[in-house]
């Protein structure tokens, strides 16, 4: 597996630099109880010391509850990301996990059991961080695009132990982003992007969601313009312990009507995968 080489520094996830070794190794030799009583205690930390973090979550729970959140509730919301972050690391230790599609998802399902390759476009909700890891069970190589952090141990892991099914394409390498992106295209492989960080990309219209008129990236459905491939949306919920469920939406499908009448169509398709 080949990574894009990087022509300045990338950023840097917020916590300490030995945090991803510290954890992998208490995982590991701690008795679960202790383990979990340490999470707790040190999610507890994290939403002291990181104003930024705090701030956003309290602004996600406002809407979603319809008033301002307690300190309980931010806790469990910042407990939430951490238990994803160590299924992560648990799967970069080798431990198994299947995906499996909802029952209710015919489209998606058909598209996934084809040999065509698709946009795949998922948002940061769940596990669906693990999307392209864990469609390796549907036979696709997906070419994840990513935006490379300076300490991410634990996505390093993970394309070692998945290096036969995923390739990473850095967002943060502008300058070689559109001719990966042809490479990928040209493959016969699918390409897995986030679609709700504005940053990095050059294509941003409003939607209505939660309730507003917010910005998302909709160069997703530009790229389907430009390669011809069908666009579905995907999130990934966990469903047990070792097991995650896939929900997909219907199929986007560029045709040979005009760029202008394809984009409105886009338009409706997206607005109906945020409702």
């Amino acid at each position: 597996m080949e990574l894009t080489a990087l022509s300045q520094p990338p950023p840097r996830n917020a916590g300490p630099n030995w945090g991803y070794v510290f954890l992998r190794r208490a995982a590991r030799w701690l008795p679960v109880p202790v383990f979990n009583a340490l999470l707790a205690v040190g999610v507890g930390v994290a939403v002291m010391f990181m104003p930024e973090q705090r701030r956003n979550s309290r602004d996600y729970l406002t809407v979603m509850l319809g008033r301002r959140p307690t300190a309980r509730e931010i806790w469990r919301h910042f407990y939430s990301f951490t238990q994803m972050f160590m299924l992560r690391l648990r799967l970069a230790e080798g431990r198994a996990h299947r995906c499996r599609e909802h029952p209710d998802c015919a489209a998606f399902r058909a598209l996934m059991k084809s040999d065509r390759p698709a946009l795949l476009g998922t948002f940061h909700f769940g596990n669906s961080d693990l999307l392209g890891f864990l469609l390796r069970d549907f036979g696709r190589h997906v070419y994840m695009i990513r935006l490379h952090m300076g300490n991410s141990a634990d996505t390093r892991h993970l394309a070692e132990r998945f290096a036969e099914g995923v390739t990473y394409i850095w967002v943060n390498e502008s300058e070689n982003l559109l001719f990966a992106l042809k490479t990928a295209a040209q493959s016969g492989s699918s390409i897995a992007l986030k679609c709700d960080r504005p940053a990095h990309s050059a294509k941003l219209e409003a939607f209505e969601f939660l309730g507003a008129w917010r910005q998302f990236p909709f160069t997703i459905y530009h790229l389907s313009l430009m390669f011809r491939l069908p666009v579905v949306f995907c999130v990934s919920v966990p469903d047990g312990a070792d097991a995650s469920c896939v929900h997909g939406t219907p199929v986007f499908e560029p045709d040979d009507r005009s760029k202008e009448d394809n984009l409105a169509r886009a338009r409706i398709h997206f607005q109906e995968v945020l409702r």
